[in-house]
C-alpha cells in the first residue's frame, strides 16, 4: 500500500481512465496535466481517433487543450494516451471507471456498463492496482457488484488491490468550479483502500474528502442530485400555481432570494435534463424498496418534474387556441434542444419530451440550436432532424416559436421582433423591452 501510496505522491503512477465522455475526458485531462502518464479508455473507436487528431467532441473540453496532453503510443512520461486496448489496463496503477448508469424503461437502475466495464477491468486486473468507481449509482454498488466480479480471479480487496468509490461532480460550463477545483469525495471498501484512493486523488484535486465507506459517498452524491431534483420541482409546482393565481413566478423567487439567509433559490423550467437530476433520485427509490421502505417524497417530486412538458405544450396550446389556432397543424420552432444553457449535451433533455408530445398532437416542429448541429437517435427517442437556421423568415413562418433552452446567444429582442408567438419556459425574454403581448411564460 505504502508504495502505490508513493508512487501517486511522486506521479510516477500510470492511470487509467474507462469512458470518455462528459466526465471521463474532462477527468483525465486534469489527471494528465497534473503530470501523470494517462492512459484513456472507450469503446467508441470514433472517441479515441478523434483525440489522436487531437479534435475534441465535448465543447468545453476544447481542441487546444489537448494538443497540449495528446500523446500516442506507450506512456513515456505526463500526457494523455487515448486507447481502444483494454489490454493496456494492466500497464495502469490506478483505473477509473467513469461510464454511465442509465435507468431501463421501468425507471429502475442499469449498471450493464458497470457490469460490463468491471468484466473487462478483472480481466487484466494484477496485484497493488486501485480501482475507483465515479459513476453515480444507488448505496451498496461499489462493494456488492464490482467487488466479486474483481475477486474472482482470486485476488482480494484490501489485501490484492484496492477498490474505493469517488463520485464525478462535473458542472460542464460552470466558470467558478472545474474538475481541479470541485471538492473530491473518497470512500474506500476497506480502511486502506480508502486512504490509497485518497492519495491519488490529492495529487490531482485541490481537496479531497475522505469518508468513511464506499457507501456514504454512494448516498452522498445521490443526495446532492435528489437536492435538486425536489427544490426543482417545489418551484415548478410553484410556477403553475403562480400562473393561475396572475403572479410571476421569476419574479417572486428573485424577491425572496433578497433574503440574505435560509433560502437558496431554484428556477422553473420545462422540465429535468442531464444525465443526472432525471435520474440518480430512482437508484435510490428502487433501493428504498429493497428495505422494504417508499421513498414518497423523492417520487413526488420526480412526478411533478417528469409532468412539466406536458404542462408547457398545454400552455402552448392554450396561447394558440387565444390566438385562433389550433396546435394540431401548427408549425412550432423549438429554440433549444441541450438540456442546459450554452451547452451541447442534450442527453435527457426535456426538448425531447416537448417534440414527443407536438408529435403525438400532430404539430409540425422543427428545431434551433447553435451547439446540436443534428438530432441523436437515442432509446427513446429517434427524430432524424437538422438545426435550421435561425432568421427573421424562419421565425416569421412559425406559429410559435418555443424557447425550451435559454442560450446567452439568442437574441431575444430579435426573436421576439420577427415572431408571432414566443412561448418562454425560461423566463429569457424578461428583458425584451417592447412586443410583450406576443410573449407567453410557461
Amino acid at each position: 500500500m505504502d508504495n502505490l501510496i508513493e508512487l501517486f505522491e511522486n506521479r510516477r503512477a500510470v492511470i487509467g481512465v474507462i469512458g470518455l465522455g462528459y466526465v471521463g475526458l474532462p477527468l483525465a485531462a486534469t489527471i494528465a496535466e497534473a503530470g501523470f502518464a494517462t492512459f484513456g479508455f472507450d469503446t467508441k473507436t470514433v472517441k479515441i481517433d478523434a483525440l489522436r487528431r487531437h479534435e475534441s467532441y465535448i465543447r468545453h473540453v476544447p481542441a487546444s487543450r489537448l494538443q497540449q496532453l495528446v500523446r500516442r503510443g506507450t506512456p513515456a512520461g505526463p500526457g494523455l494516451y487515448p486507447s481502444a486496448d483494454f489490454a493496456d489496463l494492466a500497464r495502469c496503477d490506478g483505473i477509473l471507471i467513469c461510464v454511465p448508469t442509465p435507468l431501463t424503461e421501468n425507471r429502475e437502475p442499469d449498471l450493464s456498463y458497470v457490469v460490463a466495464t468491471a468484466e473487462t477491468v478483472a480481466q487484466h486486473l494484477r496485484r497493488g492496482q486501485l480501482v475507483v468507481l465515479e459513476s453515480t449509482t444507488y448505496p451498496g454498488t461499489t462493494d456488492e457488484v464490482l467487488r466479486p466480479i474483481l475477486e474472482r480471479g482470486g485476488l482480494t480487496v484490501g489485501r490484492d488491490f484496492h477498490l474505493a468509490f469517488s463520485p464525478e461532480r462535473e458542472d460542464p460550463n460552470n466558470a467558478h468550479f472545474s474538475t481541479r477545483t470541485i471538492p473530491k469525495l473518497v470512500g474506500g471498501i476497506t480502511e486502506q483502500c480508502g486512504r490509497v484512493a485518497a492519495a491519488l486523488y490529492r495529487a490531482v484535486i485541490d481537496r479531497v474528502v475522505p469518508v468513511s465507506s464506499a457507501s456514504v459517498a454512494e448516498a452522498a452524491k445521490l443526495v446532492e442530485n435528489i437536492y435538486r431534483s425536489v427544490n426543482i420541482a417545489m418551484v415548478n409546482e410553484l410556477k403553475i400555481l403562480f400562473e393561475r393565481m396572475g403572479l410571476n413566478v421569476w419574479e417572486v423567487i428573485e424577491a425572496a432570494a433578497t433574503k440574505p439567509f435560509g433560502f437558496t433559490p431554484f428556477f422553473p423550467g420545462p422540465g429535468l435534463g442531464g444525465h443526472c437530476i432525471p435520474i440518480d433520485p430512482f437508484y435510490l427509490t428502487w433501493r428504498a424498496r429493497q428495505f422494504e421502505l417508499t421513498t414518497r417524497f423523492i417520487e413526488l417530486a420526480g412526478e411533478v418534474n417528469l409532468s412539466m412538458p406536458a404542462y408547457v405544450i398545454e400552455r402552448l396550446a392554450d396561447a394558440l387556441n387565444d390566438r385562433g389556432r389550433s396546435l394540431k397543424g401548427a408549425q412550432i420552432l423549438v429554440l433549444g434542444v441541450a438540456y442546459k444553457r450554452d451547452m451541447d449535451d442534450d442527453r435527457e433533455s426535456p426538448a425531447y419530451k416537448l417534440m414527443e408530445l407536438l408529435a403525438r398532437k400532430h404539430a409540425q416542429f422543427t428545431y434551433h440550436d447553435p451547439f446540436v448541429p443534428q438530432l441523436q437517435a437515442s432509446r427513446r427517442y429517434d427524430f432524424r432532424l437538422r438545426s435550421v437556421p435561425l432568421t427573421a423568415e424562419t421565425l416569421a413562418a412559425a406559429d410559435a416559436v418555443l424557447i425550451a433552452t435559454d442560450h446567452s446567444q439568442f437574441d431575444y429582442d430579435f426573436i421576439v421582433q420577427h415572431s408571432q408567438l414566443v412561448v418562454d419556459t425560461r423566463n429569457a425574454t424578461r428583458d425584451v423591452p417592447t412586443d410583450r403581448e406576443k410573449i407567453v411564460l410557461a
